[in-house]
């Protein structure tokens, strides 16, 4: 009797050992997938980041170009009107 409670604790304590395992290798893939979301998140900010001042010296860059076809066209309209005279 005595012989085989010992053997039921040692496949107890192998069943215990092997979860334990099993627990840790899982929390270890839960931490590294959170790691590797947390880069990519960063990566993704870094790059709408870079987005976003780009847009704004494109509209920046914009602004000035139709400020000077603006004063192109009034230019113009000046000429001609001096050349109809």
């Amino acid at each position: 009797m005595a012989e085989d409670n010992t053997k039921v604790w040692q496949v107890n304590r192998q069943v215990s050992v092997s979860v334990f395992i099993q627990l840790i290798f899982l929390a270890s893939l839960i931490v590294g997938s959170w790691v590797n979301l947390q880069r990519q998140l960063d990566l993704l900010q870094h790059d709408v980041r870079l987005i976003l001042e780009t847009q704004r010296a494109f509209g920046e860059k914009f602004e000035t170009l139709q400020e000077k076809a603006i004063a192109h066209e009034y230019r113009l309209r000046t000429v001609e009107k001096a050349g109809d005279r």
